[in-house]
C-alpha cells in the first residue's frame, strides 16, 4: 500500500496509511515505518548518538501500542511520531546524563559550490551523517528545529507542538541554526585539503575532500 499524493513541500500524505494502519493493517504500519524511520533516525541521531536506533525501537513500540487511539491525519502522524521520539529521547539523556555521541568529523561534509546561499546549500547538506553530527552541535532548540522542518518536513506549526513552542519561535531557531551551519560549513570549505605523506603509495587512487 502507498502513501496518497504529496502534501505542502512534497511531504508525502500519510493520511490512508495511517488509518488503515489504526485499523489493524500491518502492511499499512510497515509502509508508514518505512516512510517516516529515516528522518526519525537522524534527528534522534543528533539527540542521543549511537543510541538513536534503540531510542527510535522504542518509540516505534509505543506508535505500534498507541496508533488505534491517533485521530491526526497525513503530515500530523510524523508529528505524534517526532513527540513519542522526542519523550523517549529525553528520557534517555536523562538517565545518562550526557551530550549525544560525535562519531563523524567535519572533514566528511561535502564542499559547498560558490554563488549560491549558504543557509539553503546547508539546507541541502543535513541528510548527510556527518551533517547530523555537526547540527548536534548547535544549541539544542536550533538542532531540533532545523532538523523536524528539513529532516522530518513538518511545518512551523506542527514543529512548535513537537517542542511545545510557537510556530514563530521554531522558524527563528530553525533560521538561526542553519545560518550558524552554514558559517561552520563556509570554513571548513576553506580548509585545503591534507597532502598525501611522501612516498604515500597512491596509484589508482583518487584524492579529494569529500
Amino acid at each position: 500500500m502507498s502513501s496518497a499524493g504529496a502534501g505542502p513541500g512534497d511531504v508525502p500524505d500519510l493520511s490512508d496509511l495511517v488509518r488503515a494502519a489504526a485499523g489493524g493493517d500491518d502492511d499499512a504500519f510497515c509502509a508508514l515505518y518505512a516512510a517516516v524511520q529515516p528522518g526519525l533516525l537522524r534527528y534522534l541521531w543528533a539527540m542521543v548518538g549511537q543510541d538513536a536506533e534503540d531510542v527510535a525501537s522504542e518509540a516505534w513500540l509505543q506508535i505500534a501500542r498507541d496508533i488505534h487511539s491517533y485521530r491526526g491525519e497525513g503530515a500530523g502522524f510524523r508529528a505524534w511520531a517526532a513527540s513519542v521520539a522526542r519523550n523517549r529521547a529525553l528520557d534517555q539523556l536523562r538517565r545518562q546524563s550526557r551530550r549525544p555521541a560525535q562519531t563523524f568529523g567535519l572533514e566528511a561534509l561535502h564542499d559547498l559550490a560558490d554563488g549560491q546561499d549558504t543557509a539553503e546549500q546547508a539546507a541541502e547538506a543535513v541528510s548527510t551523517a556527518a551533517a547530523i553530527s555537526l547540527i548536534a552541535t548547535l544549541p539544542r532548540d536550533q538542532a531540533e528545529a532545523v532538523l523536524l522542518r528539513v529532516v522530518l518536513g513538518l511545518d512551523a506549526e506542527a514543529a512548535g507542538q513537537v517542542l511545545g513552542k510557537r510556530a514563530g519561535a521554531v522558524r527563528t531557531a530553525a533560521h538561526r541554526g542553519l545560518r550558524r551551519l552554514a558559517r561552520q560549513l563556509d570554513r571548513q570549505a576553506a580548509v585545503p585539503p591534507p597532502r598525501p605523506a611522501p612516498g604515500l603509495r597512491t596509484a589508482g587512487i583518487e584524492l579529494r575532500r569529500e
